[in-house]
C-alpha cells in the first residue's frame, strides 16, 4: 500500500511525450456490440446495490442485541464486550459505506445514460440514488459532463484543478517549509478532503474550475455551472434533497439522533471518502500531465487519467468498474460500465505505453504540458526532448491567455 507500484516507477523514469494516437484508431478496435445497453442488466445492478444497502441496514439493527447476547453467554469482560460492540459497528460502517458508494457510482452511470437506453429510466433511477446520498443529481450531472468535455485542461477542467503557486502566494522555499513544519496541518487537510471534500465541492466549488466566480455552487439554478434550460432540473434536484432531508429529520425524531448517526450519517461520510479517493486518484498522479490551452485536446485529456484496481473485485462489483477502467470511461463515455473491462483490453494494444495503469492504490512546473512537483519544486517526470518544443495545437478555448506560473 505504501510502496510505489512498478507501473508508476516506469512512468516516472520514462520522459513524457504527448500521445499521438487518434480517436479513429481507438474506435476501430471497439466492437459495435460494446455500445449496446441492456435495461434488464442495468436494473439488475440497481437491485443489487439497493438490496445490499437494505440488507446491511437490517443487520445493523441487530448489532446491539447480538453484542449483548454474546456478552452474556460468553461472560465477556467490559473491555472485550466494548471491543466486540465497536468492531461490529465499524464493520457495518465500512460495508455500508462501500455499498452506498456503489449506489452513488451507479447514479453516476445513470447520469451518462448507461443504465438503460431510455433516458427517463436513467434519470429516475439516478435521481433516486443520488438524492438518497444527498447529491443534487441533475446539478452534478451537468457539471460532470463539463468535466468530461474538458478533462486534463489546466484552465477549463471542472474537478481537482491544480492551483498556481501565485494563487497560494507561496515560493518553492515556502512550500518546503510548509511540508516540513506543518505535518498536522497537512494531515488535517487530507482528512477534511477525504470526509468532506465532495460536499465542499458542491457547496463552494472547492478545486473546481478556476475561471468560475466566487460563490459558485451546485444549488443555485442561476449558477454559471448550468445552462438556462437546466433551471427547472436544478430546482428539482434541490426539491429532492429537501424532501430526503425531511425524511432524515423525521427518522431522528422517531428513533433518536444517535440512531441516525450510526445508521446513516457515519456510513454516508465514509462513503464519500471512497468517492473522493477514487475520483482524486484518477486525475492526480504525479506522472500524469495536465495541459494548458496550447497543448490540450479532448483525447489527450481523456488519456491523462489512470486506471486503478481500487478494492479489487469488491471495487469492480460495487464501484461498477469506474476505477478499474477509468480511461475507457473517458474515451467512450456512452459504453455501459459492464462492458468497460472489454474496452480496456481493446485499447491497450493501441495506446501501448500511453495506457496508464497503477496497481497501487503537488506542484507543476512551467510550460504547456505540466506535472505535479514535490516540496522542493522538482517534477516527478520530465518531458522528452522532442516534446519540449512541440508547437501549440491552438485548441479552441473560452479562457484568456494561459497562466504560465507553476501549478499546485
Amino acid at each position: 500500500m505504501f510502496v510505489d507500484g512498478a507501473e508508476y516507477l516506469k512512468r516516472r523514469d520514462t520522459p513524457f511525450s504527448p500521445p499521438d494516437v487518434t480517436y479513429k484508431e481507438l474506435r476501430a478496435v471497439i466492437p459495435p456490440e460494446l455500445y449496446d445497453k441492456s435495461t434488464l442488466k442495468g436494473l439488475f445492478y440497481f437491485v443489487q446495490d439497493v438490496a445490499t444497502v437494505c440488507a446491511l441496514y437490517a443487520l445493523c439493527l441487530r448489532i446491539d442485541a447480538v453484542s449483548e447476547n454474546l456478552t452474556l453467554k460468553l461472560e465477556l469482560s467490559y473491555p472485550i464486550s466494548m471491543a466486540l460492540y465497536s468492531s461490529l459497528w465499524i464493520a457495518y460502517w465500512v460495508a455500508q459505506s462501500i455499498s452506498m458508494a456503489g449506489c452513488w457510482c451507479l447514479g453516476h452511470e445513470a447520469g451518462h445514460g448507461n443504465i438503460s437506453k431510455y433516458a427517463v429510466i436513467n434519470d429516475i433511477l439516478g435521481y433516486f440514488l443520488h438524492t438518497c446520498l444527498l447529491t443534487p443529481y441533475f446539478a452534478w450531472k451537468s457539471s460532470h459532463h463539463t468535466h468530461h468535455r474538458t478533462v486534463g485542461s489546466v484552465e477549463r477542467d471542472e474537478n481537482y484543478v491544480p492551483r498556481t503557486r501565485s494563487e497560494l502566494g507561496l515560493t518553492t522555499g515556502q512550500l518546503h517549509e510548509m511540508f516540513e513544519e506543518t505535518p498536522l496541518y497537512t494531515l488535517g487537510r487530507m482528512l477534511v478532503m477525504q470526509l468532506l471534500g465532495f460536499q465542499t465541492y458542491l457547496l463552494f466549488n472547492t478545486l473546481g474550475c478556476p475561471r468560475d466566480p466566487p460563490g459558485t455552487n451546485h444549488f443555485f439554478p442561476s449558477s454559471v455551472l448550468f445552462k438556462k434550460k437546466e433551471y427547472n432540473k436544478i430546482v428539482a434536484s434541490n426539491v429532492g434533497l429537501f424532501l430526503f432531508l425531511s425524511v432524515l429529520i423525521q427518522y431522528s425524531l422517531k428513533y433518536g439522533p444517535s440512531a441516525l448517526m450510526k445508521h446513516y450519517i457515519v456510513p454516508y461520510v465514509v462513503c464519500h471518502h471512497w468517492i473522493v479517493m477514487l475520483t482524486f486518484l484518477h486525475h492526480s498522479d504525479p506522472t500524469i500531465p495536465h495541459y494548458r490551452t496550447g497543448q490540450w485536446t479532448p483525447l489527450r485529456g481523456a488519456l491523462a487519467t489512470v486506471d486503478r484496481p481500487l478494492l479489487g473485485f469488491i471495487g469492480r462489483m460495487y464501484f461498477h468498474n469506474v476505477s478499474h477502467d477509468h480511461i475507457g470511461h473517458h474515451l467512450f463515455t456512452s459504453i455501459p460500465f459492464y462492458n468497460q473491462p472489454a474496452v480496456t483490453e481493446k485499447i491497450k494494444s493501441v495506446l501501448a505505453d500511453h495506457y496508464n495503469h497503477d496497481s497501487t492504490a503537488g506542484l507543476l512546473y512551467d510550460g504547456d504540458i505540466v506535472f505535479y512537483m514535490n516540496k522542493d519544486g522538482l517534477a516527478a517526470r520530465v518531458l522528452a526532448v522532442d516534446a519540449r518544443d512541440a508547437p501549440s495545437l491552438h485548441c479552441r478555448s473560452t479562457t484568456g491567455p494561459a497562466d504560465q506560473t507553476p501549478k499546485i
